[in-house]
């Protein structure tokens, strides 16, 4: 075992990752004295090796400077990685993963001046104001990126080009009834106090006429357009010999989604961060 290859490529491999010495021990579970021992000529016993390894999203033999040509141990470490992370940080694991993703969709030779450099989640966040936002697109032939990174709300979305994008996106669906429903109001803040209770508290269009101030017909109304989209759903309940309808929540991610991309149309964010566009042809025929 070349012990000097091994210490240099766990210092090369934390800086890229942007991590310190102390990080890096918590996950193995060792002092970061051990860290430093191992980047100063010192070598970690054999058992910590596929951890070290896992960490970093690499194969074992990437550790002493291995060329490897196979993607698929770096796939297995990556999925490895996550199942072993905690849950509270799993997305936060993920996040960076696909950030990481959406720097290497970048064109040719840029990808390839970029690949290596710092500029993991953690250290753009470190040199970010209060509420600033930058925002990623990557635009080409064969699909886009769009992801957000800041204080305000974090995201990735990739979209691989569909084979019919008129039937992926236009045929069948009525969007100007869907966003005239949604323009409502009362539709609206109906949508945003469903998403703010538990899913397991039924209600009654009485929640609706006490919080928004609206009439019982206006509630009915709303609720059984938010019944149509399945953004809400009902049941029966007998009350004091009377029964009534009831409705529930399960919230989806599609409408918070919905609401991360409606607020970039609405309010830009201009702070951009890996942004290429070489697509020729238009989103659909």
């Amino acid at each position: 075992m070349n012990v000097k290859t091994l210490g240099k490529q766990i210092t090369a491999l934390r800086r890229e990752k942007g991590v310190t010495q102390e990080e890096l021990a918590k996950y193995i579970g060792v002092s970061a004295q051990a860290v430093s021992k191992w980047e100063n000529g010192g070598a970690p016993d054999v058992e910590l090796l596929p951890k070290i390894a896992d960490f970093f999203a690499v194969p074992i033999d990437a550790l002493f400077g291995r060329d490897v040509t196979s993607y698929e141990d770096p796939r297995l470490a990556m999925v490895k990685r996550l199942i072993n992370t905690p849950e509270s940080e799993k997305f936060k694991v993920a996040f960076d993963y696909c950030w990481d993703i959406n720097r290497s969709l970048m064109p040719g030779i840029i990808a390839k001046f970029f690949t290596g450099v710092n500029d993991t989640v953690d250290f753009m966040a470190e040199r970010m104001k209060p509420g600033e936002q930058h925002f990623s697109s990557i635009r080409n032939n064969y699909g886009f990126t769009m992801a957000g990174l800041g204080t305000r709300q974090e995201y990735f979305l990739i979209v691989p080009e569909p084979k019919d994008a008129n039937a992926a996106y236009l045929d069948g669906i009525d969007y100007p009834a869907f966003f005239a429903h949604l323009a409502d109001p009362d539709v609206f803040n109906t949508c945003v106090l469903a998403y703010k209770r538990h899913h397991k508290n039924a209600f009654t269009a009485d929640l609706l006429v006490k919080n928004l101030g609206i009439s019982q017909e206006k509630a009915k109304e709303v609720l059984q357009i938010l019944v149509k989209y399945e953004i809400l759903g009902t049941g029966k309940v007998e009350i004091d010999g009377e029964i009534q309808s009831t409705y529930h929540c399960y919230p989806e991610a599609t409408f918070m989604a919905m609401l991360i991309f409606a607020r970039e149309i609405i309010d830009k964010t201009h702070m951009g961060s890996y942004l290429a566009n070489t697509r020729t042809k238009p989103y659909w025929k």
